[in-house]
């Protein structure tokens, strides 16, 4: 059996809890699509190109997973990509009204598709990319929350490349 899941997102950009929830999905479906929306309406910091980009790099120790970017309706996406699931992750029950909310519309939409729900790890369930973007405009240093390709490019991006002194 070919089983394929989507696992749909803004990622912007991309947390150990989006990696969590991509590795374990991983190793439930034989094929993971990682959609990367363009999501204008977010007014994403990072333009889509960029956030694929740092999917890829956190997702390359995985073999069974791709990475493209999309827009319009998810579930149009997941169609096209011939796939019945869609992956949600939940950090806290706050999530979950949302997602939920969101699901049973997409089921109305698309009776043939079924989204499933992953808790992320405990220790990624605080984390959200707006609260790490926050947080380094901030001072804060974010390691912790994304890997350090990203935390370079999040500083980069939101306090301007560092000038090299000559």
């Amino acid at each position: 059996m070919n089983r394929k899941a989507v696992y749909p997102g803004t990622f912007d950009p991309v947390t150990h809890g989006h990696i969590d929830i991509i590795e374990r999905a991983s190793r439930v479906f034989d094929h993971v699509l990682v959609g990367v929306a363009h999501s204008h309406d977010k007014k994403p910091l990072f333009n889509v190109k960029e956030r694929i980009e740092m999917m890829k790099e956190a997702t390359k120790h995985l073999g069974n997973v791709r990475v493209e970017d999309f827009s319009g309706l998810v579930i149009d996406y997941v169609r096209k990509k011939e796939s019945m699931v869609i992956i949600r992750g939940l950090r806290m029950i706050s999530d979950f009204e949302y997602e939920f909310q969101m699901a049973l519309t997409n089921r109305k939409l698309a009776e043939d598709i079924e989204t499933i729900f992953m808790m992320t790890n405990e220790s990624y369930s605080y984390l959200s990319s707006k609260l790490i973007k926050e947080a380094l405009t901030l001072g804060a240093d974010i390691k912790s929350f994304v890997p350090s390709f990203v935390a370079k490019k999040l500083k980069n991006k939101l306090h301007g490349k560092p000038h090299r002194r000559t």
